[in-house]
Parts: C-alpha cells; sequence; structure tokens
C-alpha cells in the first residue's frame, strides 16, 4: 500500500516463522517450515490491520524492554545526509524519523533516495517516517501547491478530498508513511495562529471536510488528526506557551469533539495530542492527561496510535515541571500516549535519553508493562503495514 515491497517478504517470513515456532505448541520443523505466511496466525483475521495487529504483538513479544522503549519514540535531527540520518534512527532502533525542512531535498527524487536510506537493510522493519505536510502554511515539500486550511474550507468536501489525494499521492512517492497533515481544529475566532490551517469554521463544516481529507490521503499515507481536543478552542500559540481555556467537557463535546469523530470513523490511523489545557477537565496539557486519552479512546472510540504534538514545545512554555522533555515523554506513555515525538531543541541524543528514561520508568514501576506493551504494539502495526510487508495477494481475506 503505502511501501512497495523491496525484498523483506522474505525477512517476514523468517520472522514470523522463527516468532511463531516458539510462541506456540511444538510442531515438526519441517512443518512449520512449509505453512503459508497468512496461516501462521490463527485464527486468521478478517482484514490486513488485523493481520497486521497479530504480526505486531509476535514482534513485540520478541523485543527486550529497551527495544520497546525505543519503538515508541519518533525523534529528529537536521541535516540530508541519508547515512547519516539512518544511523541516527537505528543506533536506538526508533520507532520512527519526523522529517523537518531541513531535511527535505530540493526535489522528490532526492527525498525518495533519502527516506529509502532511512528505511535501512532489508533485514529490519522500517520505521515510520513522517512529516508535517498541510499545505499552505505548513508546507515541507516545496513541490505541493496544492490549496490547503483557508483556501478548502470556502471550498466543497470533495476539493478537499481532491486535494488529500494527490498529496498524499506526493508523500506516498517520496516514501514517507505519515502525515502530520489534517488540522481538525475548529477556526473559531479564538483560535488566533490555527484559524489558516483549519478546515472550517463551525464544527459541522470542519467536520465534513476533515472526513474528506482522511478518505483522499489514507489509501496514500496514514493521516493523522491534530490537534486533540483543539486548539480552537484555547487562544495562544502552543509553540511558546500552553494554551488554556476553562471550557466545560459538554461544551467540547458539541463544538469541538466532532470534527475528530469524523475523522475517526473516516479511519484515520493517528491522532495527535496538543499542549492544550482545558482546566474544566484536567490541569495538565491534554499531551500528558490520563482523562484526556480516556476521552480520545473511550467517548470517540479511537484505537490507533495517540502521537503527542513535539514536546520539545512544552520547554518554550516556561513551565518547571515541563523542563525536561524526558520527564514529559515519561508522562506521556503513563498517561495514554502511544508515540512520543521530539523536534525542537532535540540533538543526536535527545530520542535516545528519552527511551533509556521511558525504560527505566517501566523498571521503577511508573510506567505498567502492559502499557509499554500496548503503545509499542500499535506502533509496530503501523510500521507492519506502511512496510508493504502484507500487500501480497496472500494477506487479503478476500483474496
Amino acid at each position: 500500500m503505502l511501501r512497495p515491497d523491496r525484498g523483506r517478504s522474505a525477512w517476514l517470513a523468517a520472522t514470523l516463522i522463527g516468532l511463531v515456532a516458539v510462541s506456540a505448541a511444538p510442531a515438526p520443523a519441517d512443518a512449520v517450515a512449509t505453512t503459508s505466511l497468512a496461516s501462521t496466525v490463527e485464527p486468521a483475521p478478517a482484514s490486513r490491520e488485523e493481520i497486521a495487529a497479530a504480526v505486531a504483538e509476535l514482534i513485540v513479544d520478541a523485543m527486550s524492554a529497551e527495544e520497546r522503549a525505543s519503538a515508541v519514540v519518533m525523534g529528529h535531527v537536521g541535516g540530508t545526509d541519508a547515512g547519516a540520518l539512518a544511523r541516527y534512527v537505528d543506533d536506538r532502533d526508533l520507532g520512527g524519523f519526523i522529517l523537518m525542512g531541513s531535511n527535505v531535498p530540493k526535489d522528490p527524487r532526492g527525498l525518495a533516495r533519502l527516506t529509502d536510506g532511512i528505511d535501512g537493510e532489508d533485514g529490519a522493519l522500517p520505521p515510520l517516517v513522517a512529516v508535517d505536510q498541510e499545505g499552505g502554511v505548513v508546507s515541507r515539500l516545496a513541490w505541493d501547491d496544492g490549496p490547503a486550511g483557508a483556501e478548502l474550507a470556502r471550498r466543497s468536501p470533495e476539493s478537499t478530498r481532491e486535494a488529500f489525494d494527490a498529496r498524499g499521492a506526493l508523500l506516498e512517492a517520496a516514501g514517507i508513511s505519515v502525515n502530520f497533515g489534517i488540522v481538525a481544529d475548529v477556526g473559531t475566532a479564538t483560535s488566533g495562529f490555527i484559524r489558516p490551517r483549519t478546515l472550517g469554521g463551525d464544527p459541522d463544516a470542519a467536520s465534513e471536510r476533515v472526513a474528506a481529507a482522511v478518505a483522499g490521503e489514507r489509501q496514500h499515507a496514514f493521516s493523522t488528526l491534530k490537534h486533540f481536543p483543539g486548539h480552537g478552542a484555547a487562544p495562544g500559540d502552543s509553540h511558546s506557551v500552553i494554551p488554556e481555556t476553562d471550557m466545560t467537557l459538554e461544551e467540547w463535546r458539541a463544538e469541538h469533539a466532532p470534527p475528530f469523530a469524523s475523522g475517526i470513523e473516516a479511519g484515520a490511523e493517528l491522532v495527535m495530542t496538543g499542549h492544550l489545557r482545558f482546566t474544566a477537565v484536567d490541569d495538565v496539557p491534554a499531551s500528558v492527561s490520563p482523562e484526556w486519552y480516556r476521552i480520545l479512546r473511550d467517548d470517540l472510540g479511537f484505537e490507533g496510535v495517540a502521537v503527542t504534538d513535539d514536546l520539545g514545545m512544552l520547554l518554550a512554555s516556561g513551565e518547571e515541571r515541563y523542563a525536561d522533555p524526558v520527564d514529559s515523554a515519561v508522562d506521556a506513555i503513563a498517561a495514554g500516549a502511544d508515540l512520543v515525538l521530539m523536534v525542537a531543541g532535540s540533538n543526536a541524543r535527545t530520542a535516545g535519553d528519552m527511551a533509556d528514561g521511558i525504560g527505566a520508568a517501566v523498571r521503577d514501576g511508573d510506567i505498567p508493562e502492559d502499557r509499554l506493551r500496548e503503545a509499542a504494539t500499535r506502533v509496530v502495526t503501523l510500521r507492519v503495514l506502511a512496510s508493504g510487508l502484507l500487500d501480497g495477494p496472500e494477506f487479503d481475506p478476500a483474496g
């Protein structure tokens, strides 16, 4: 789907046969070796997504605690040296890498070569490669000149679907598996800097276009809804402060939840939690709030990957409790995040330090082992799907 099979099918077959041989009841070696790959997971799941989740469980079961901690970190360093970026990811087996402007070459072919390098060798599961490609105001790919944000808000929902279909195709061609690109915030009068990036000025308009954006994009790249629970409710720029509102949960459900619910129903694979403080719900930002992750899961029914906004942004708030991104990463995973993102202030060691901190928190009992396993499994599920390893007809339940 997202990444053509480049010879990794043999790796997956070997990995699964080995994992199943260890985890299943004893069976003759020749029987294990000749069993079709699709039938090694019993009972046979009904969809590629369920197959991927079952595969991910096997992979995560075989990981050490340290490897699971690294799998839930998405890091960043600058530069366009594919070898250096690959080493940065591989040295700690990070779950993903986010491309910023400094990582993007001048042309699509150069970017494809760069992401091929980050993917690494055929003997390893590729990391998630992400980008903020909303189009318009927030655009890392200079060759994406399609409509975005407020311009799409003035057009029909079908125009939004077409725009994100085209945008997603650019990402797919570049080897990018995750787009942090669908702004599900409502463009209210108090939404400030986010308003030109939103897809609608009221919940109904935003909901229609958010669902359309997911429908257009998700055949090419994994879609992310941001910034949950909604920047439109909390004035201020979360790059420099922690925006705050006293909006009640009931008001939020009516005015700001609908676009997220619509995008989730349309199939968005990720939701990005914002550094937004809703004091009537919790006194900590949503990105580190157990209550907001509970609402996301229980009230909105989201089952995919919950990723934090850039934890480096919290440093600029000046609040002492968020001065250490390692502590913020631990708090986020403990609260319910599956993937922690670090960009601002990141260096070659930061992501590894975050992984170490998460691993230590598990050993100390501050993060339950099952919570880390759950998070890692969700992330690895996307990595399996993005790798193209399940694109063969043997994994098509309808085939």
